[in-house]
């Protein structure tokens, strides 16, 4: 099978969904890449460093046209389909719930397509799940970010001239990225609460030295493992019990989400108002909709002393180690779903059941 590795044009995307390290670990297995030219300049792997590994490297055009499985991190766009023929495999993140006239226009082109973001979340799929590995780093660099735009240190600073208090940092959801960032916040020095609706969350919050800010009647776990929206009174209760120590924070980070739907507005500009002056919140939920009602994805945004920075940040800043990670769980991804390097389409297994979204032009789910 012959494997093409593509570019990613998203503005601001750093990342490339497959390294050098795993071009080769793929190469090893039998497969065929081809790789596009200057596809993991930004991750800071050269086009040599794909040839070392095995791979050839081509213009965008070839790629298309010599590649019987076609790979991205982000959704294939209009332009991509142009060159898309008809029985291609297509693997990326495709958000299918949120893009139905995507999933038409792959349909329409005879392809079939998996979408990376519906790994389901049981443990065989751990080493599949692009949505763990790149939330982790997310985590991380909002804590990074936050402490780069606070006018405060974060931890407690004895000094002859006096006692510097440590920084109060409260984080909306309790899931891989607000995990990471409450042992990232914890490590440099804060105090860290946090909240989520999903209540077994509370021993892992505490374990990490941070205080889980209780709300009755939470119990928000789907199925598949994430949270579920939330309804409207539990919504109201947890803004009241969450009140007080939002109003103190200095930093604020939220990270909550539901996949496929707009993200869950937690922080009103209400609640906005009546913060500290110079408090921060970094919304890594900015790209579904945002968990603050004034968040503005990739933009920064001043109300009353307050800077609410809307992101999706960590993916695409710290590239190399995203890129490597998202790679693999795609290598992992391709060996589940291959056997002597062509695709078993064994469409009652679950993983492939719930990731196929089109098949042969039909689509599934």
């Amino acid at each position: 099978m012959r494997i093409g590795i593509l570019k990613e044009t998203q503005k601001g995307e750093k990342r490339v969904s497959i390294s050098p390290t795993i071009t080769k670990q793929l190469i090893d297995k039998g497969f065929k890449l081809i790789v596009e030219e200057d596809a993991g300049t930004y991750s800071s792997y050269k086009n040599s460093d794909y040839r070392e590994a095995g791979a050839t490297v081509e213009k965008r055009g070839v790629v298309f046209k010599d590649a019987q499985l076609l790979i991205k991190i982000n959704p294939f766009n209009e332009e991509d389909l142009k060159l898309v023929s008809k029985g291609q495999v297509l693997i990326s993140q495709l958000f299918h719930k949120s893009n139905p006239e995507l999933i038409q226009k792959i349909a329409d082109k005879g392809a079939s397509a998996f979408s990376m973001d519906a790994i389901p979340r049981i443990s065989r799929a751990q080493d599949m799940d692009v949505l763990s590995s790149q939330s982790n780093l997310a985590g991380y660099k909002a804590v990074i970010l936050g402490a780069y735009e606070m006018k405060k240190i974060f931890p407690l600073m004895m000094t002859a001239a006096g006692t510097i208090k440590p920084a109060r940092v409260l984080i909306y959801g309790a899931g891989v990225a607000g995990l990471q960032a409450i042992a990232t916040a914890r490590r440099l020095g804060a105090m860290v609460k946090a909240t989520d609706i999903r209540l077994e969350t509370k021993e892992q919050v505490e374990s990490l030295g941070a205080k889980f800010i209780l709300v009755e009647g939470g119990n928000g776990k789907s199925d598949s493992g994430y949270a579920k929206e939330a309804s409207e009174d539990y919504i109201r209760r947890q803004k009241e019990a969450v009140n007080k120590s939002l109003f103190k924070a200095d930093l604020v980070i939220t990270t909550a989400g539901i996949p496929g739907r707009k993200s869950p507005m937690l922080i009103t500009e209400e609640q906005v108002l009546q913060m500290k002056n110079g408090a921060v919140i970094i919304d890594l939920a900015a790209a579904q909709g945002g968990n603050c009602e004034i968040s503005k994805l990739n933009k920064t945004v001043l109300r009353k002393g307050v800077k609410v920075i809307g992101t999706s940040i960590a993916p695409e800043s710290v590239s190399t180690n995203a890129s490597d990670l998202y790679a693999k769980n795609m290598y992992n991804f391709i060996m589940h779903l291959t056997e002597d390097t062509k695709f078993k389409w064994d469409l009652e297994e679950q993983i492939t059941n719930e990731t196929l979204i089109v098949h042969n032009g039909i689509i599934r789910n």
